[in-house]
C-alpha cells in the first residue's frame, strides 16, 4: 500500500483516469465531512459492497478517514488487498491534511447530485412554486392542479404534500402524460428539499409537455416550514398500466432529448467488448421500476438502478470516476431521459437497444471476502445459548438506532471499528453477535475468530421471541450517546422528525453547495443550454 498526499489526490480526481476515492468512514461521520466526490463506503461493510461499487480490481482506489482512523483506514485497505484489489493507495493525513492543503470539504450526502441540481435550477430557470402559492392553489375551487412526489414510494409514505401522487422522477417520461392527459393541467413536482423537485419539473420542461410545470420550493420541508400540514402513509400511486395511445408522443419526446444530448446507442456486442476490458470500468443499469427488473429475471450482472435515484443518488450505485454507464433502453422513454442528465452530471453514458439479448449475460463468479459462522443460531437456540451462558457478552451490531429502540438488557452496541473496545479480555469466553443479516455479523465474526477468540456464535435479533421467551429487553433513547452513534447522520435525519431549525439550516447547506465548490469540481458538470 502506498500514500499520497492531497495535492496528488487532487490532480488524479481530475485527470482522465478513472480513480475511486472512498471514504471508510461510518456513514455519519462521512456525512459530517467528506471529500465532494468521495464515495461513502463504511468499513463495518466494506466487504459486502465494494465488489458492486469498484467492480474492476485494477482500479486506481484512494482510501481516507480522519486523523484517529489511522487503524481503521489500514484494516479496510488490508481488506481491499485480501479481495484482490491491486492499487490501493491511503490519503496521508486523511481529511484533516486535505483541508490543510486548502481544499474544500462538505457536510451532507450526494454531494455531486444536489449541487448539479442547485446549477440546473439556475442554469434552466426552472420554475418554482412556493409552498403558499401551492397551498392557495389547492383551495381554489377552479384549480386544475396534479401534484407529483418524485420521490420513491418508501420516501414518499412517510411524509407528503396533502393530494400528492407518488410518481418517482425516473417514471415522468413515461406516465406524467396519463395522470394529467389535459394540457392546460398545471403540474408540480415536488420532493423533500429541492433537488428531485428541480429535476423533475425540468425533466417534463425538457421533454415539451405541454402543461404548465412547477418546482415545489424547498419540497414538503418548505411546505412544513410555512405551517401546513402533512399526510403520511398515503397510498396514491402512479398508474401501472400505461395507456399504449400515449406511447407515441412519450416516445418522439425522449428521441428528441436523445438528439439533443446527443447520446449514443451501443450495440450488444459492443457492451460485450467494453466488459471484457481489464482497463476500463462499465456499469450496466435497469433503470425502470423494481416490479419490472424482478419480473424480467435478468442475470446479477445488470444492476436495477431506479432512474430517477441513479441521478439523485448516483454514487450510491457508481464508486468509480470517469467510468462509463450503459442504460438498457427498453422502452426508448426512461433510459434516454436518465442518460441526458447522467451526461450533464459529466458521465460518460451509452443507450443499449438490444435489451432482448441481456437474458445471455452470464455472471463472472467473484470470490468473496473469507468469512466463518455465515450460518446464524436460530431465535430458539439463542435463547437457549443465552440460558446456557448466563454471562455471555451480547454484542448488538444493529444500527445505532433499532439499538436505541429496543435491546435485549445488558446487550453492548458495537460497530466494526469499535468491535474490540467491548469485547471480552478472556478470548475464551462466550460472545454473541446479534444483527439483521448474517453477512454484517459474519464480518464481525470472523474478525474476532482472527484475534483468536473461540466460542462465538451469530443470531438475528427477534424481540417479540425473545421478550415471549423471557428475556428482558431495554428502550434507551440515549443509549449510545450521540457521539458514538457513527452510523447515524443526525444533520439529514432530523430535519424529518419536527426539529424545524434542522428542516431549515438543511435547505441553507443545499442552496449553498454551489459557493463552496471550486472551478475543477464545477467543470466536471456539462450543461447543455440548447435543451
Amino acid at each position: 500500500m502506498k500514500t499520497i498526499d492531497a495535492k496528488l489526490l487532487k490532480s488524479w480526481i481530475h485527470d482522465e483516469h478513472e480513480i475511486a476515492v472512498l471514504d471508510v468512514r461510518e456513514h455519519g461521520q462521512y456525512g459530517e465531512n467528506h471529500l465532494f466526490f468521495a464515495v461513502s463506503l463504511p468499513y463495518s461493510v466494506l466487504e459486502l459492497h465494494v465488489r458492486i461499487l469498484v467492480p474492476r480490481k485494477n482500479t486506481r482506489i484512494v482510501v481516507y478517514a480522519d486523523h484517529s482512523g489511522e487503524s481503521v483506514v489500514k484494516a479496510a485497505a488490508q481488506a481491499l488487498q485480501r479481495l484482490g484489489y491491486a492499487h490501493i493507495h491511503i490519503l496521508q493525513g486523511g481529511i484533516q491534511a486535505w483541508q490543510a492543503a486548502g481544499y474544500a470539504t462538505f457536510a451532507g450526502v450526494y454531494l455531486p447530485s444536489k449541487t448539479f441540481g442547485e446549477l440546473a435550477e439556475h442554469i434552466y430557470q426552472t420554475p418554482p412554486i412556493s409552498a403558499r402559492q401551492l397551498y392557495e392553489q389547492i383551495q381554489s375551487e377552479k384549480s386544475n392542479l396534479v401534484i407529483l412526489d418524485g420521490r420513491p414510494i418508501q420516501e414518499y409514505q412517510k411524509m407528503n404534500i396533502p393530494g400528492s401522487i407518488c410518481c418517482p422522477n425516473g417514471e415522468l417520461a413515461l406516465r406524467a402524460r396519463q395522470i394529467a392527459p389535459d394540457p392546460s393541467t398545471t403540474i408540480v413536482i415536488n420532493c423533500a428539499g429541492r433537488t428531485r423537485s428541480i429535476i423533475g419539473a425540468q425533466t417534463l420542461i425538457n421533454l415539451g409537455i405541454p402543461n404548465p410545470v412547477y418546482a415545489l420550493e424547498n419540497g414538503t420541508q418548505g411546505w412544513y416550514l410555512s405551517g401546513y400540514e402533512l399526510e403520511h402513509q398515503s397510498d396514491r400511486f402512479y398508474p401501472e398500466q400505461i395507456n399504449p395511445d400515449l406511447l407515441a408522443d412519450a416516445k418522439q419526446s425522449a428521441n428528441n432529448l436523445l438528439k439533443k444530448f446527443e447520446l449514443q446507442t451501443i450495440s450488444f456486442q459492443q457492451l460485450k467488448i467494453w466488459q471484457e476490458e481489464s482497463n476500463r470500468t462499465t456499469y450496466l443499469f435497469d433503470v425502470r421500476t423494481a416490479q419490472e427488473y424482478d419480473k424480467s429475471q435478468l442475470s446479477s450482472a445488470i444492476r436495477h438502478a431506479p432512474g430517477g435515484q441513479l441521478i439523485q443518488a448516483t454514487d450510491e450505485y457508481i464508486g468509480v470516476r470517469k467510468a462509463r454507464i450503459v442504460l438498457a433502453d427498453f422502452d426508448q422513454i426512461r433510459a434516454p431521459v436518465i442518460a441526458s442528465w447522467l451526461k450533464q452530471l459529466g458521465w460518460e453514458v451509452y443507450l443499449l437497444a438490444d435489451t432482448d439479448k441481456l437474458a445471455t449475460i452470464t455472471v463472472q463468479m467473484d470470490e468473496g471476502p473469507v468469512v466463518v459462522h455465515s450460518q446464524a443460531l436460530s431465535s430458539e437456540d439463542t435463547v437457549n445459548f443465552i440460558k446456557r451462558y448466563p454471562q455471555v457478552s451480547i454484542l448488538d451490531c444493529r444500527s445505532s438506532t433499532q439499538f436505541r429502540s429496543v435491546h435485549l438488557k445488558h446487550a453492548q452496541w458495537v460497530i466494526r471499528p469499535t468491535l474490540f473496545k467491548h469485547a471480552p479480555s478472556n478470548k475464551q469466553a462466550p460472545v454473541l453477535l446479534l444483527g439483521t443479516d448474517n453477512n454484517t455479523t459474519a464480518l464481525l465474526a470472523t474478525d474476532m475468530v482472527n484475534a483468536g477468540y473461540q466460542n462465538i456464535q451469530q443470531a438475528i435479533f427477534n424481540p417479540s421471541f425473545f421478550e415471549a421467551a423471557g428475556l428482558p429487553l431495554e428502550r434507551q433513547s440515549n443509549v449510545p450517546p450521540d457521539a458514538e452513534c457513527i452510523d447515524f447522520l443526525f444533520f439529514v435525519h432530523d430535519r424529518h422528525n419536527g426539529n424545524k431549525e434542522a428542516a431549515k439550516k438543511y435547505l441553507e447547506w443545499e442552496t449553498n453547495l454551489v459557493s463552496q465548490i471550486d472551478e475543477e469540481e464545477r467543470n466536471t458538470f456539462n450543461f447543455n443550454l440548447s435543451a
